[in-house]
């Protein structure tokens, strides 16, 4: 089979593209299609010759912020022609799913979440985005284009033959936005994250994440701030200018980190923090994997991975966390529990999943 990937922004690394890069793996032949592409961010996993970028690329050099070009997102991934493929696998966050390809080839579409801002965080966005001088201006220009991209958002979820969910929270998502059925199935983790040996010198909290306004870091800061806790924030993102001016003088900020530093910093971790609702959360699997329980903000994909007193507990708002890391007894979870659980993630399993859904297609 003639294979091609989609995948929405290949901007940072993040879980989605972690998943991406699995598949690009499993179909080492195949294309990868993007509306934009940063090779010095993400040369190291998608290679400059698979990439076949979108007729926005040229306008990135003005600006790396992909938010100015979201009106011509749609329309632009629209402009692709499949037509020489026999099976087209795209990962969408917001907007992979749109692509055309009428019935030849075949769409498997992996689906890591309906996009956020155009659903369950709409009213968060514009509320974030009506601060300042402006800020009636841009919310009233950002509610008038979500309306439009919603309509578009929706329209176009039927074009996918067959939609694969990350999660059943995405799961329900997909039936609440786009009334359609799809089946669920994990993103794995690696099998290098089990390699880690177990390490008792476990004296600070642990983020990892996208530094980005839903993933709710200042919570975690904040909490930590008041107890005086140490806490290493491993990441990059948009936000972090904003975290650092809440930080104290307990609070690390160590930027992005590759997969030998980051398995280091699991392991040697009391906990890793999950402030935020995710979608799913490879970060839980990494830590439980490195043999490290995790503190989750209880909702989303983490109630689908996290065993309560067993592989980490969950918090409900941030007194709750504040109570919860003021208490916190690692000694109380045991690493080769986490390990066990987290196998039940597999890369395997996933492969074994995709595989599946291909043969369903043919």
């Amino acid at each position: 089979m003639k294979i091609a990937l989609v995948h929405e922004l290949l901007t940072m690394k993040g879980g989605a593209e972690r998943v991406l890069r699995i598949l690009t793996e499993m179909f080492p032949d195949a294309p990868i299609y993007t509306l934009l592409y940063d090779e010095k961010k993400l040369g190291d996993w998608f290679p400059k010759e698979r990439i076949r970028t979108s007729t926005l690329q040229k306008f990135a050099r003005f600006s790396s912020n992909h938010h100015y070009y979201l009106p011509w997102f749609p329309q632009a991934i629209e402009q692709w022609d499949f037509s020489e493929f026999d099976l087209v696998i795209s990962s969408s966050s917001a907007f992979a799913h749109g692509i055309i390809t009428n019935g030849k080839p075949k769409h498997l579409c992996y689906v890591h979440s309906p996009a956020r801002y155009l659903w369950d965080r709409t009213h968060d966005v514009l509320q974030q985005n009506s601060k300042g001088f402006l800020g009636p201006l841009k919310r009233w220009y950002l509610s008038h284009l979500f309306h439009r991209l919603r309509i578009w958002d929706a329209e176009s979820a039927d074009r996918p033959d067959m939609l694969l969910a990350a999660s059943r929270e995405v799961e329900r998502r997909i039936e609440l936005y786009w009334r359609r059925e799809s089946t669920v199935v994990y993103p794995p983790v690696e099998n290098y994250w089990f390699e880690s040996s177990p390490c008792h010198d476990k004296n600070y909290f642990l983020i990892v994440s996208t530094l980005v306004p839903y993933k709710r870091i200042e919570i975690a800061i904040k909490a930590c701030n008041q107890l005086k806790l140490p806490l290493k924030i491993a990441g990059e993102g948009p936000h972090r200018k904003k975290l650092e001016r809440l930080s104290g003088p307990t609070i690390e900020f160590l930027g992005y980190k590759e997969h030998p530093e980051l398995k280091n910093l699991y392991t040697h971790a009391t906990a890793t923090i999950v402030p935020g609702e995710e979608d799913f959360g490879l970060v839980p699997l990494e830590s439980m994997a490195c043999g490290t329980p995790v503190i989750a903000y209880r909702k989303g994909g983490v109630l689908e991975t996290i065993l309560e007193g067993k592989t980490g507990t969950f918090f409900d708002d941030q007194n709750s966390l504040m109570n919860v890391l003021r208490s916190f007894d690692r000694t109380h979870f045991q690493p080769a529990s986490c390990k066990e659980h987290a196998k039940s993630f597999s890369r395997s399993h996933f492969e074994h999943a995709i595989q599946s859904a291909i043969d369903a297609l043919q």
